[in-house]
């Protein structure tokens, strides 16, 4: 059975080079998101209550993010890496390990986010200039999010 070629108006070459950048940061978000279940496990003291809930909800929407980049991949034409060893070779982000102090897991939070948006925008600007618009908004709504977040999290450190 012949496999039919998506008609999407953006050259092979174009989807080859973005799909590999999509990949590298599906692999960073799995990264993150295998590091937020740490923290949400590990969190302890007098803010327990609050970050454990935090850390919880920041993971279940990461894992929405997952599927959406993946599906970004999927209807680009091109396969998103699917296993854990993909993720580690192809991860930029430092996985986290033991943390259950507060301050120390919001700032290992902020060191990942800071990661994942300076490919976000590289991302966002590349498909911006081929016409991308699916990718171009799915990164933008990713960097909102994130900023908003990276705000949130500053003011609960000040």
């Amino acid at each position: 059975m012949e496999t039919l070629e998506l008609k999407l108006g953006l050259s092979q070459d174009y989807r080859m080079d973005v799909s590999g950048k999509l990949n590298f940061l599906l692999a960073d978000f799995q990264i993150y998101y295998m590091n937020l279940r740490g923290l949400h496990w590990n969190a302890k003291g007098r803010r327990f209550f609050m970050l454990h809930e935090k850390f919880e909800e920041l993971y279940n929407e990461t894992n929405d993010v997952v599927d959406e980049i993946a599906e970004r991949i999927l209807s680009i034409g091109e396969k998103p890496l699917h296993t854990f060893d993909d993720y580690l070779q192809s991860k930029t982000i430092r996985v986290t390990k033991n943390i259950s102090d507060g301050d120390l897991a919001v700032n290992s939070i902020l060191d990942n986010l800071n990661e994942l948006l300076i490919q976000e925008r590289n991302i966002l600007e590349i498909a911006s200039e081929n016409n991308d618009e699916g990718t171009a908004s799915l990164m933008s709504d990713l960097i909102a999010g994130q900023e908003k977040l990276i705000w949130m999290l500053t003011a609960y450190l000040s």
